[in-house]
């Protein structure tokens, strides 16, 4: 939308979409904890802390790499980003809602398949602006077995900090300096999106999953498409 919609270049964009993306993480992650047992998920913040130690070295690592390269090459990456996340959701809509994990259950190769995820996560987090939930919960369920509603929540602790970081190292690099960015674009933005994280937070023991990764994937097929013509 941010690309796409609003004509923002692709650095900007990025940087953009991270400080919402904190706004709307922060209120989704408040919302769940008070209407979603939170034991299972204690469980698996062994794993949760490894992918974050990935996920955050690889942010700071790639917030430096977006403001290295240029503006066309950004947005050739984002553009084949969104169209890999976006096939990958559609797909994802039509397997079966369980499936056996496929990493074994001792801990350490756990939590160092953990780190290795984490690294791609908050690469492709740092390169796109986003929390990164699209890879994390498909990560979660598939690769460590977790239910998808303690994956949702999961995906949420893991975002937190990795763009948290991202927001501090683009601020640090200048990103928003333009002050009406973030007064006409991030506040607005970042209030509706508490209002949907509220709304998600309500409705996340009924909404279908499979319906929304199928139009979610469409939306990212969609907005790569567009940033293709531009």
């Amino acid at each position: 939308m941010l690309a796409g919609i609003l004509g923002y270049p692709a650095r900007r964009a990025v940087a953009l979409n991270l400080a919402i993306s904190l706004i709307t993480i922060a209120s989704a992650l408040a919302v769940r904890s008070g209407t979603l047992s939170l034991a299972p998920v204690f469980e698996m913040l062994p794993v949760a802390l490894s992918m974050i130690a990935g996920a955050v070295c690889a942010a700071y690592a790639g917030i430096g790499l977006v403001h290295r390269i240029s503006e066309r090459l950004l947005e050739r990456l984002i553009l084949v980003l969104l169209l890999v996340i976006g096939a990958a959701l559609i797909v994802e809509a039509f397997l079966p809602g369980e499936a056996p994990a496929l990493l074994p259950e001792p801990l350490a190769p756990r939590l160092a398949a953990g780190v290795l995820f984490g690294l791609v996560i908050g690469l492709v987090s740092s390169l796109l602006g986003v929390a990164g939930g699209e890879l994390i919960i498909p990560t979660l369920i598939f690769a460590f077995g977790a239910d998808v509603r303690v994956a949702g929540t999961l995906s949420l602790i893991i975002s937190l900090p990795t763009v948290a970081v991202g927001v501090a190292r683009h601020t640090r690099l200048g990103a928003f300096k333009e002050r009406r960015d973030l007064s006409q674009t991030v506040a607005p933005m970042g209030a509706g999106s508490v209002l949907g994280a509220v709304a998600g937070g309500l409705l996340v023991g009924l909404a279908p999953a499979a319906a929304l990764k199928l139009i979610l994937g469409v939306i990212l097929i969609i907005s790569a498409v567009k940033i293709f013509r531009h």
